[in-house]
């Protein structure tokens, strides 16, 4: 089944395969408030954030083959985390489109840019060289920020370009990055008051 509008900017999609299931339910013009539980804890925890600092409601329930490798469920909620993203946005009428946040966590900093844009596209640097191979949580590989982020994107039509200005700590230098998208997001995504045209001037994203 792809994602549903449920109301008002209010999404939600059930994907099941051989590898995970997944189910997301997401609102645009929540408080932050989240039910998180995908069998990875870190994740968990990055997903928890990125409602939070979003404002995004968000309701993910995902369970998968996490004996073999956490990659399949953590990449297919991205997945699912997208298609619903771009089942709320409708036709993007009255967002400001683009948001930007640059965010620290102690010594790890990173910097975000969103354009709702309707092409997507990933632009992803700075992680510190060996970052990818660290196991953060003892489940989730450094190499999996990368992967979620081009599953979101994809799946969302926005383009983002995410940078890792700094940082020593594998565990701040992902949640920098979860938390400065999230700011960016929001921004991106929330209600322009000086208008309800759709932000492009061709009429359409």
């Amino acid at each position: 089944m792809g994602a549903e509008l449920i109301e008002g900017r209010v999404a939600r999609m059930e994907r099941t395969t051989s590898e995970s299931q997944v189910s997301v339910r997401m609102d645009l013009d929540g408080t932050g408030t989240s039910n998180i539980s995908t069998s990875v804890p870190f994740y968990d925890h990055m997903l928890t954030a990125l409602s939070r600092h979003s404002l995004i409601d968000l309701d993910v329930q995902a369970q998968g083959d996490t004996h073999i490798d956490v990659h399949h469920t953590v990449e297919d909620t991205a997945i699912v985390l997208g298609e619903v993203l771009r089942a709320a946005l409708g036709d993007k009428r009255g967002i400001r489109r683009f948001g930007s946040a640059m965010v620290p966590l102690d010594e790890a900093l990173a910097q975000a840019v969103v354009d709702v844009s309707g092409r997507p596209y990933l632009v992803h640097s700075g992680e510190p060289d060996g970052q990818q191979y660290h196991l953060i949580g003892g489940h989730f590989t450094g190499s999996m920020t990368r992967h979620v982020f081009e599953a979101i994107t994809h799946h969302s039509g926005i383009c983002l370009h995410m940078q890792v200005l700094g940082g020593r700590d594998p565990h701040h230098i992902v949640e920098a990055q979860f938390k400065a998208f999230a700011r960016a997001l929001r921004a991106a995504v929330e209600s322009d008051p000086r208008t309800d045209e759709i932000p492009s001037t061709k009429g359409a994203l």
